[in-house]
């Protein structure tokens, strides 16, 4: 039984490079939608509005970046600070 921490083949892939078959998978999609473009739009635009967007919703989770959740912590004081100064700069441009 192999030490923990030990790495059995120091030579293996690189941490966070992918795997062959998973590149090849990718690859696989890829050229999958890319060949069947036309008839993927043309399928798309047959169904109903609200199923439409659904499908549109479930593809921008590959292209888009997910929103970090932040939790902005201010005490009232820097809130306040931050409302003036957000202020004076919208009352800056209405005047010029």
């Amino acid at each position: 039984m192999p030490k923990k921490g030990v790495i059995n083949n120091p030579a293996g892939r690189k941490k966070g490079t992918p795997n062959k078959a998973t590149a090849e998978l990718k690859q696989w999609i890829q050229c999958l939608i890319d060949d069947n473009r036309i008839q993927l739009e043309q399928d798309l635009m047959r169904l109903d509005p609200k199923d439409r967007w659904i499908i549109v919703e479930r593809l921008m989770q590959y292209t888009t970046p997910k929103m970090a959740n932040i939790e902005a912590k201010l005490s009232d004081e820097d809130l306040n600070q931050v409302v003036n100064e957000i202020l004076k700069n919208i009352n800056d441009e209405n005047t010029n």
